[in-house]
This record gives structure tokens, sequence and C-alpha cells, in this order.
């Protein structure tokens, strides 16, 4: 079964208790919150503040994507205002191993991502250790993007390579996800749809969702 998870980075943030709710009653099995530093993307976003307000609005899970360098120097901060899932990317840090156990000791589950132009060899050595691999369809940084149609191709390469693990991770994937183009990602092997525009820009998210949803079970 498919899972949905919408990204607050494209909702109206003068009162995220409405794209929330919207979430919730749409079936959605997680929230996606991105987090920019200006640095490893040309762009900066939302902090541990408002993540621990958005914990306290919704009993969602918290699916956090990490675009900030060194991100080891601040996973804590966002273990501690009650994130469920960290993704980070492995450009970002010298040693993911140690940063994969630092996030995972503290009983979050953890993920790891890469750039569209970065080479997939780069997270190889580590899809055993992780829960989801994070399939980036758009060069991180900003919404509104075009999906780049070479990265199916990259899911179903990492969907072969989990079938390989005793413990297979989520795929989820991220960038320009859309009704119209969701059953392709989905039949390449994603577990998990990331939307932000293609949910919050739509007349009505919550019908949205429920047919992201009702694609999963085709």
């Amino acid at each position: 079964m498919i899972k949905i998870s919408p990204s607050l980075l494209a909702a109206d943030f003068s009162n995220l208790t409405i794209p929330l709710n919207q979430c919730e009653l749409g079936g959605a099995s997680m929230i996606h919150i991105d987090v920019m530093d200006g640095n490893f993307v040309p762009n900066i976003t939302m902090g541990p503040v408002i993540i621990n307000g958005i914990r306290k609005a919704t009993n969602l899970l918290l699916d956090v994507h990490l675009m900030i360098n060194k991100p080891e120097n601040f996973v804590s901060e966002f273990i501690n205002v009650g994130s469920d899932l960290i993704t980070f990317h492995v450009e970002a840090t010298k040693n993911p191993l140690n940063l994969i156990k630092q996030i995972k000791d503290e009983g979050l589950k953890c993920g790891i991502t890469l750039k569209p132009s970065s080479d997939i060899s780069l997270i190889e050595n580590y899809i055993e250790n992780v829960d989801l691999i994070l399939i980036m369809s758009v060069e991180p940084g900003f919404g509104g993007q075009k999906f780049i149609p070479d990265m199916l191709d990259r899911i179903y390469h990492v969907k072969d390579m989990t079938n390989k693990l005793i413990s297979k991770p989520n795929i989820s994937v991220d960038g320009d996800v859309k009704l119209s183009n969701a059953k392709k990602i989905i039949d390449a092997g994603a577990d998990i749809l990331v939307a932000g525009t293609g949910i919050f820009g739509t007349p009505d998210p919550i019908l949205t969702m429920k047919k992201f949803n009702n694609l999963g079970e085709v």
C-alpha cells in the first residue's frame, strides 16, 4: 500500500493548522518537512522551533528531510523537537554511518538521500542500515520544479538494490510528484510519495490525497 507524505513547503504558512488538518482528513501517513540551510542548498526554510510547533499540532509522523551541511552538528535539535524520521544527504557529512547510528540510537527511523546529480554509488554502503531511501526527482532547494525523467530509472535501480536485502528500507520519492505521474513512480518501486504543489497546489488538497491513496490500491 502506498503512503503519502505531503510536503509542507508548498502549504500556506500563514496558518499551518489548516494544511495539517487537511493531511489528517486526507489520509496522509506522515508530514514531510524540508529543512534548508542556505548553504547545502540555495534556500532557507524552517528549523527546530517551527517543527516543535508542528509536533504539538498533529499526531502524524514527522518526516524531516535535512538539506544542510554537517547535519551531525544539528541533528540532536531535530531529534529533541519530536521528529519521527530524519533523512540526511550522504554528500553533506563525512561519516554517514556514525550519523545513522546517532539517529537510530535515539529511537528514530533514519533515511538517506542524495541529489539527482550525485552518483547512486554514494548510498550503496549504507542502504542495509537505514529505514528509508529518498529519491530526489528534482534538484533540492526549491519547490515547483519539473520531475527529472531519468529518476524513474534510479527508482528501479534502488528497488533492485533493496530487493537483495533481508530488511528492506522504504523507497520515498520527492520532487514534482503529482497525480498525473504518480502511477509511473509507484510502478517503478516507490513506497512513499512526497508531494507538495501536487497536493497543496490543487483546489481540494483533501480530495487529492485520497486520490493518491487510491492509486496504491489499484
